[in-house]
């Protein structure tokens, strides 16, 4: 089975890349997150057939 190059050679793409460094991000604080996460979840969730937003969790009887 032939092969695709030699193994001498592996990396080198990767080798002549210049390296760029990444710019740091700050996550946003827990209070915003977890509103946000309401407003995805249950305001702006998409109506089911019943009229009420998405439920999360198992029904109770």
């Amino acid at each position: 089975m032939p092969t695709h190059g030699s193994l001498t050679k592996a990396g080198k793409v990767r080798a002549q890349t210049p390296k760029i460094e990444g710019t740091p991000r700050k996550s946003q604080s827990p209070r915003r997150r977890n509103r946000s996460n309401y407003v995805k979840r249950f305001l702006a969730a998409p109506e089911d057939r019943f009229g009420r937003g998405r439920r999360r969790g198992r029904r109770r009887r």
